[in-house]
């Protein structure tokens, strides 16, 4: 409410009819009202559009994919140097190569008998590579370097399939392999056991690990925005790179429904808030005969793939 000064007032007592001041005093009355009025009006169009965009996050496919995307653009980080580990196109992994002295053990979930990754890391580290992949049982071979293949697969919980091919969590998989307490690196592609693996996780194994490069499969589950948030609290998502064999506009908008992402632990990382994240030309492309798809524009309208 906008108040007149009192000799303002008295000033129009004495040199207007009473008459002239109390239409004065109505119209200032009335514009305040209306302004007030407009106000509440706009406040309570702002909470609504808000609500409503809220629940279009969470109701619809194309929201929820939006609030995803949005939870997994990359930050800028003062002190990683980003390094290729594995196959030049397709298995190949970025990490912050100078933030990983103190990787005592790395695991690499989702081999498909070949495992480049585990073998750089293996050779370039000195550390042992636990391999997990229940589905196909060929052993990768990488010479100079320790190689540990495990005949399961990684789960929110440890479970057995119809083929008895045996599921577990990582927290259960690294205190058998003695590596708890210890620093990790952690490679996953598991074709989407990914998101029940890390929605279920304990903080404690996330704490474990230094750093971890994931491929995503999918980008429509309720839950998928939540898994996000949650590696958020204990990361910085360094990169991001939509995998090419995936593209599709049906996925919008998301480019592919499949890309990878780099977690880096907040303990070891320092993020610059005056640079964007840049997209690193170490992200080859997943296909190298294919269109790179790595933005929606990108993907064209008679791309028949969907996921």
């Amino acid at each position: 409410m906008i108040f007149l000064p009192r000799f303002h007032l008295a000033l129009l007592d004495e040199t207007m009819p009473s008459s002239r001041l109390g239409i004065k005093e109505g119209l200032l009355k009335r514009t305040i009202l209306w302004l007030a009025v407009v106000a509440v009006l706009l406040a309570a169009g702002v909470a609504y559009g808000a609500i409503r965009r809220e629940r279009w996050y969470r109701n619809a496919p194309e929201g929820r994919r939006q609030a995803l995307l949005e939870e997994l653009q990359p930050v800028a980080l003062a002190n990683c140097e980003l390094k290729r580990f594995g196959e030049a196109n397709d298995g190949g992994y970025l990490l912050c190569g100078n933030l990983l002295k103190d990787v005592q053990s790395a695991y690499s979930y989702g081999i498909s008998g070949y495992d480049g990754w585990g073998c750089d890391i293996s050779r370039q580290l000195k550390v042992r590579v636990h391999e997990y992949d229940c589905f196909n049982l060929q052993e990768p071979v990488c010479e100079g370097g320790t190689l540990v293949f495990h005949p399961e697969c990684v789960a929110g919980d440890r479970s057995t399939d119809a083929e008895s091919r045996l599921f577990d969590t990582p927290a259960s998989q690294i205190a058998r392999n003695g590596d708890a307490g210890r620093h990790l690196v952690v490679k996953m592609d598991v074709e989407g056991a990914e998101w029940d693996t890390f929605l279920k996780i304990s903080e404690s194994t996330l704490d474990q690990i230094d750093q971890l490069a994931v491929e995503f499969h999918g980008a429509n589950g309720s839950q998928f925005k939540d898994v996000i948030e949650k590696l958020k609290r204990n990361f910085y998502i360094a990169n991001l790179h939509f995998n090419n064999y995936s593209c599709a506009r049906s996925n919008w908008p998301f480019p592919a429904w499949a890309y990878e992402v780099l977690f880096v632990s907040k303990r070891l990382a320092i993020l610059d808030r005056s640079k964007r994240a840049e997209f690193s030309p170490l992200n080859t492309p997943n296909k190298p005969s294919a269109y790179d798809c790595q933005s929606i524009t990108w993907v064209p309208f008679l791309r028949t793939l969907t996921h």
